[in-house]
């Protein structure tokens, strides 16, 4: 708070004690020149009459006392703008205060799965039931309830992994996040093959995941091949297939984040794509990060007792 605002804060607290003071001091008792009951024509019912008279004395003391515990409140809680208050409270430091007590349940909560690998975790029923139960706080939002993503946000029950689905690859992607950017080539491409070249190019990645079928006659796919190779190939691979150190996705598996039709191919191979899987060992800590990583890998690796039931 600036020292404006605080000493517009002070003065406002200022003027209602003081005008609370003076109201209880002016109306604790009669005033000379007061009209007496009869003087003052008001009468109800022919016995009620009208005229000043104070509260019982019990009651304006409570009123003082009410007062003086408020002026002793502000002077303690910091209620007088900027002022620390003698109390030093603070509802950060409460908060902080009841986040680690809180803290320190869910640590006893989790403490068996600290350390865990993933992929043991995926085996246990109720690590997985935790592990749900923090994914549908915490990772929903973008990747849905049921873990099938969206638009830009990658679906998490299938066994497409950009960045790689081994249990550690998996943990470190929760834990640390990935940043995964798709460059601007249409200026590029444009430049090197004319103003059909990102077409061309967007033509021939939809072919490539069913080469045999779709190049056959296809001369935008003929045209695009080259300019892939010259730009596309260093990420994704000659073959299309991918580079998941850098996150470059497979291009044969007909599996598209932003959209497959030839438009969204259009628009992410000229204009670019920027996506961030946020890091998240800061907010949920090592152990419910685990967790909840080894939910997200039971959905493509279903337990032993599932994958047996089902065989059965």
């Amino acid at each position: 708070m600036t020292s404006g605002w605080s000493v517009y804060v002070i003065a406002i607290v200022v003027f209602n004690l003081v005008g609370c003071a003076w109201l209880l001091w002016w109306t604790a008792k009669r005033r000379p020149g007061d009209p007496k009951p009869e003087d003052t024509s008001h009468y109800w019912d022919e016995d009620i009459t009208e005229y000043n008279k104070p509260l019982p004395k019990w009651w304006i003391n409570l009123f003082w006392i009410t007062l003086a515990f408020g002026i002793g409140y502000l002077f303690w809680f910091p209620g007088m703008g900027a002022m620390a208050g003698y109390g030093k409270w603070s509802s950060k430091t409460e908060y902080e205060q009841q986040k680690a007590a809180d803290d320190a349940k869910l640590e006893e909560t989790f403490a068996p799965y600290k350390g865990k690998s993933i992929d043991v975790l995926a085996q246990d029923a109720t690590a997985r039931r935790l592990g749900r139960a923090i994914f549908s706080n915490t990772c929903a939002t973008c990747h849905g309830s049921s873990a099938q993503g969206a638009v830009g946000y990658p679906n998490l029950s299938d066994n497409i992994w950009h960045w790689g689905g081994s249990p550690d690859r998996v943990l470190q992607t929760v834990l640390d996040g990935r940043e995964g950017v798709m460059p601007e080539w249409g200026k590029v491409l444009t430049g090197m093959g004319g103003d059909h070249a990102v077409s061309d190019v967007a033509a021939y990645v939809r072919a490539m995941s069913d080469p045999d079928k779709l190049m056959q006659n296809n001369y935008a796919a003929a045209q695009g091949k080259p300019l892939y190779e010259n730009v596309c190939a260093g990420c994704h691979g000659k073959d299309g297939k991918g580079n998941q150190e850098i996150g470059a996705p497979n291009l044969t598996d007909n599996y598209w984040l932003y959209g497959g039709d030839t438009a969204s191919l259009i628009t992410t191979i000229s204009k670019g794509r920027h996506g961030t899987m946020p890091a998240h060992r800061a907010l949920l800590g090592e152990t419910r990060a685990r967790l909840v990583a080894a939910y997200v890998y039971s959905l493509s690796h279903p337990p032993t007792t599932a994958r047996a039931g089902a065989a059965q």
